[in-house]
């Protein structure tokens, strides 16, 4: 199953049009985006989360300062990087590089989007078996799919397979 159905044709789309567009004026211009219309969904069977290690993935574009290059929240054709942070840093220690989301909300309760607390808590309940070692984090604006599909994905599920993962919870900002 193909992550992004007519890779190829949106690419060109993507290149030939928004891109384009935004080389030549320097504007973004949403009118010209070509938005994927994939018929069926990828995935894989499901897994019972009491007998898994579940990795948190979060699109909040969260990083540890001083640790960790934060991510280029500024940039028009996005950051494709992701970062890897202990699932047991405080949540008081990190920092968001993301421009296309409010945060206030996660400012005020960073659970909103890093919900580690209660995922322990369903660790402690027996509802999920462990949690991975790692959260991976990363800026959730990526307007090039075929950067997300070709170097993005591959560096996550590398690490998910790094640390023997059978489940992700994927929070978007």
């Amino acid at each position: 199953m193909q992550i992004l159905e007519n890779y190829d044709e949106w690419k060109a789309a993507f290149r030939d049009g928004w891109l384009a567009h935004l080389q030549q004026t320097g504007e973004i211009d949403w009118s010209l985006y070509n938005r994927p219309d994939n018929n069926s969904a990828p995935g894989c069977p499901g897994v019972d989360l009491a007998h898994s290690r579940l990795m948190l993935v979060t699109t909040s574009g969260a990083y540890l300062p001083g640790r960790q290059e934060p991510f280029d929240a500024a940039s028009p054709l996005g950051d494709y990087g992701i970062r890897l942070w202990s699932s047991t840093t405080p949540l008081e220690a990190l920092a968001y590089a993301h421009e296309h989301y409010d945060q206030t909300a996660v400012n005020s309760d960073p659970q909103v989007l890093l919900p580690l607390c209660h995922l322990e808590e369903l660790v402690g309940e027996g509802a999920i078996g462990e949690m991975a070692p790692s959260v991976v984090s990363f800026m959730g604006y990526q307007p090039d799919l075929s950067r997300v599909v070709d170097e993005m994905i591959p560096e996550i599920v590398a690490a998910a397979q790094a640390e023997e993962v059978q489940a992700a919870l994927l929070v978007p900002a």
